[in-house]
């Protein structure tokens, strides 16, 4: 561990730690913001002409908001953009000036202080431009609005049939001095399948979206549809900014096509446990919570203090990766909200040893992707739901890993 990353103790305890040496917590994501700082300029690079808008919702992916929001930054992006208001006002409490985007919000939002702290809001209905005008005529000064289309996902955005209202309306408030359009913006469906037709026909939509708003008189400053996918394989999606979420934090959007090291990708975190219990058992010895793992010999068994609580999937039961003491083992047993098994055989081990849940691999420890491989899933999920009992540890050098 670097020496500035240190919580050092002295003496040994009742256990039998020993706590003259350098102290780690039993749970910890450690969070490399240097590779976001180098993803960032990655990005940034494969994005230009077009500015990259880093994408930090949800505690950025798990990896921590004000952390990783200013590493990206510092990487070179422009712009950030959130899900929530309250995220966007969390930014801002923290002192970070950028630009930022928030685009989730329903009735009743504070509006009004999202006005005051210049954070940029997401108008895709009649309601919402309404509510924010009334919030700036209140204030005393124009909201900074983006207006979303849907181009096909058929998700969030104003329908293309609602399209040409929402715009006029849009302009007139503007010339109400009540708000500033300052964006157009929509968001892919397939990107992640770069060939998918789906793409071209949502590129032509928002092309034509951006053309309705022109003849309504709306000059935006910015135009955006290119996610981490496309910013990294469809160039002509990146209008004047792309929105890369997943490729910031160093894991490929494109799975199936190319890793995140042939994308010059650098995974961003690492989650790592301490066994906090090792005992002998005998052959034919239940484990866990409806003995779904039977011992087959007599072995070793190691505790470790992460669960489902902590963002471990149940479903990771029998089948979820780790590597201890240099061997990649699996998950004995039923994943309890606090803790899960792991056989270690005859192999040396103690409290205290480390646990790698997954990582870069440069250990041969399982990685995000080898995780959401196994369970079915995408890596988005395996990152944003490490919980908050997980403690954070940041790295800020590249000298610093190696963890």
């Amino acid at each position: 561990m670097p020496p500035s990353h240190r919580r050092v103790a002295s003496g040994a305890n009742d256990a039998g730690w020993n706590t003259d040496e350098v102290t780690r917590a039993l749970r910890e994501a450690v969070v490399d913001l240097a590779a976001i700082r180098s993803n960032a300029a990655l990005l940034v690079q494969r994005s230009a002409p077009a500015k990259v808008m880093a994408v930090v919702k949800a505690d950025a992916y798990g990896h921590g908001l004000v952390p990783v929001a200013q590493a990206a930054l510092d990487g070179g992006a422009a712009w950030l953009g959130v899900a929530l208001l309250s995220e966007a006002l969390a930014l801002r409490a923290a002192g970070i000036t950028a630009p930022v985007l928030a685009w989730l919000h329903g009735p009743g939002e504070a509006f009004d202080e999202a006005i005051r702290r210049d954070v940029d809001v997401t108008v895709s209905a009649r309601w919402s431009l309404a509510e924010v005008a009334a919030a700036a005529r209140a204030v005393g000064r124009p909201a900074r609005v983006q207006l979303k289309i849907d181009s096909g996902l058929g998700r969030g955005g104003a329908a293309a049939g609602d399209w040409l209202d929402l715009v006029e309306r849009a302009r007139k408030a503007e010339v109400d001095g009540l708000v500033v359009v300052v964006g157009i913006w929509s968001h892919l469906a397939y990107a992640d399948a770069p060939g998918h037709p789906t793409i071209d026909r949502q590129l032509a939509a928002f092309q034509h979206a951006v053309a309705v708003a022109d003849s309504a008189g709306l000059r935006p400053q910015v135009r955006h549809l290119a996610n981490s996918a496309a910013t990294l394989t469809r160039p002509d999606t990146h209008f004047d900014l792309t929105r890369p979420g997943l490729a910031l934090y160093g894991l490929s959007p494109v799975p199936a096509r190319a890793d995140a090291a042939a994308l010059g990708l650098s995974p961003a975190m690492s989650l790592h446990a301490r066994l906090v219990l090792v005992k002998r058992v005998p052959a034919g010895h239940g484990v866990s919570y409806l003995h779904r793992y039977t011992t087959t010999r007599p072995t070793t068994l190691g505790l470790v203090p992460l669960g489902y609580a902590d963002g471990i999937p149940r479903d990771a039961s029998n089948i979820g990766p780790v590597l201890v003491a240099g061997r990649r083992r699996v998950i004995a047993g039923t994943v309890c909200m606090d803790q899960f098994v792991v056989d270690l055989d005859d192999d040396l081990v103690t409290e205290g040893d480390e646990v790698m849940v997954f990582g870069p691999g440069r250990q041969g420890e399982p990685t995000v992707d080898d995780w959401a491989e196994i369970l079915g899933t995408i890596s988005y999920e395996i990152v944003t739901r490490i919980g908050p009992r997980v403690e954070r540890r940041y790295l800020s050098e590249p000298d610093e890993r190696g963890q």
